[in-house]
């Protein structure tokens, strides 16, 4: 029987509960994703896909519903266990990589690492050189994140996702700012990272072409899950 990674039970999100403005955003979602599953989101704008991956990734609570990760059910933990679960269980990419300009390459890959275990260590910094190797950018780990491209600081992205060895990563969105060409670059190695090291992806895309490349999609439509 497969592993489960994720699952989400008639998950409600309503903000401004109790008010005139009150407004309910997903509506008994339910959905499942198995580990090294390769999963689509799609949807048009204002469909909840936002609430649902910051729901998904702890940065949120629902206002109903149940949700587990890897066996944990959420709603029982407080707010370091959330902190903590979310730190070693997901990894993020964002459309806009979210790097620090300040830092190279390979300091914003060890950043998680630094985080987690308050000093830096060769340990540390040989995990994110392996890091770079894997995703091609070993040759400009000490560019400063701003003196790369588009598609290369995207590759440094899923790099720091990958720090902590996330059972999990979802991207928002991971090739809305890059040409055709990068985009599919990124999306391959996304991919490969899935096969190789069996870790589950939930990627927000309005690329269907990209979409279709992906082990499922799921349309979520007015909050509510429609295929």
């Amino acid at each position: 029987m497969a592993e489960e990674v994720l699952r989400l039970e008639k998950v409600c999100k309503v903000y401004n509960q109790g008010e005139p403005s009150e407004t309910e955003v997903l509506h008994d979602v339910d959905l499942r994703l198995e580990k090294g599953e390769f999963l689509a989101l799609m949807g048009p704008s204002g469909s909840g896909k936002s609430t649902l991956l910051n729901i998904v990734g702890l940065l949120d609570r629902p206002t109903s519903g149940r949700m587990t990760i890897k066996g944990e059910e959420t709603d029982l933990l407080d707010d370091t266990e959330i902190t903590r679960l979310r730190g070693h269980t997901i990894g993020f990419v964002f459309q806009d990589h979210h790097l620090i300009s300040a830092f190279t390459a390979l300091e914003n890959v060890m950043m998680p690492l630094l985080l987690d275990r308050g000093f830096p260590s060769p340990a540390i910094r040989q995990r994110a050189l392996d890091l770079m190797t894997r995703v091609g950018l070993e040759k400009v780990a000490n560019n400063m994140a701003t003196n790369m491209s588009g598609g290369q600081q995207q590759r440094v992205a899923i790099a720091r996702a990958l720090a902590m060895n996330p059972d999990l990563i979802l991207a928002d969105e991971p090739t809305g700012n890059l040409d055709s060409k990068s985009a599919d670059s990124v999306f391959d190695l996304m991919r490969e990272v899935n096969r190789e090291s069996h870790t589950s992806f939930l990627i927000v895309t309005h690329n269907l072409d990209l979409a279709k490349r992906c082990d499922r999609i799921i349309d979520l439509v007015d909050g509510r899950i429609a295929g």
